[in-house]
């Protein structure tokens, strides 16, 4: 708030007049007074010889007095508040899923173009699995920029205009291939004996490792499991009434336990520090 303040001026006129008069008067008038004596009569002689100021020199003095901030967040009244995390979200070419975040925008400075949708705010997000391309269509649009997915890799937007549009059932366009006769396990053959059955040896799986749930290449679990069989190795044969043995046992399991719980205090300290 600015006030107007009249009698500033008059004060600092005063410190730098008073001194000097106060000076001139005691040295003409009292040249024989102790010092004592003349700090006394310098108020007498001040109000005799002080001239008297009917107005002011300067008008006006603006004081400002400093106000505190409103109460509120920190950056919300800033002259450069926090950002709102725009933009691009996924590049061109990424793969992505249905109701992955595209593109973040206010306002539409991007379109949604095939296998995409926007929200209310304006985002752009995926509604089929595929690879994002950012492109533009001026047979639908001169001036707009679109955000689409294509599903193959090495897809281009946009389409021709005529061309046959991929299903989204989730399957691929594959060729047919001629399916091979499955052997059986047994054969049979016409000699003088007459008829013979015999058996032969069935098709081997795939020999390595193999891509299973998960996304991974290991063995499956039954070929896993026969690995001891084919090595000949034989487990210890436990018996129930041999008490000795399973105090051993027991023994050594809780020693494992109080070593697995050390280590684990010692990594925890070490983190602490």
């Amino acid at each position: 708030m600015l006030q107007p303040r009249l009698l500033t001026p008059l004060r600092a006129l005063e410190r730098v007049i008073g001194p000097s008069v106060r000076s001139t008067t005691q040295h003409l008038y009292q040249p024989q007074q102790s010092l004592l004596q003349r700090t006394l009569s310098a108020p007498s002689a001040l109000t005799k010889t002080t001239p008297s100021f009917s107005r002011p020199l300067f008008p006006f003095s603006q004081v400002r007095h400093a106000s505190h901030a409103a109460q509120g967040t920190a950056n919300k009244h800033s002259r450069d508040p926090a950002g709102k995390r725009l933009g691009a979200k996924r590049t061109g070419g990424e793969y992505v899923v249905p109701g992955c975040i595209i593109f973040r925008q206010r306002g539409s400075k991007w379109f949604p173009g095939e296998n995409c949708a926007m929200g209310r705010d304006h985002t752009i997000y995926a509604t089929q699995p595929g690879y994002v391309r950012y492109y533009l269509d001026p047979l639908q649009h001169p001036d707009r920029r679109y955000i689409g997915i294509v599903f193959e890799k090495d897809g281009k937007l946009p389409h021709p205009r005529n061309a046959p549009t991929r299903r989204k059932l989730n399957m691929v366009a594959v060729p047919r291939a001629e399916r091979a006769a499955a052997q059986s396990d047994l054969v049979a053959s016409v000699d003088e004996n007459g008829v013979q059955v015999a058996d032969v040896d069935a098709a081997h799986a795939e020999q390595g490792p193999q891509l299973r749930p998960g996304y991974m290449y290991r063995e499956a679990n039954w070929q896993i499991g026969r690995v001891a069989e084919k090595a000949g190795v034989k487990p210890k044969v436990y018996k129930v009434r041999n008490r000795w043995l399973a105090w051993r046992m027991r023994v050594a399991r809780t020693q494992r336990v109080a070593q697995m719980k050390s280590l684990k205090s010692k990594k925890a300290g070490k983190k602490n520090k």
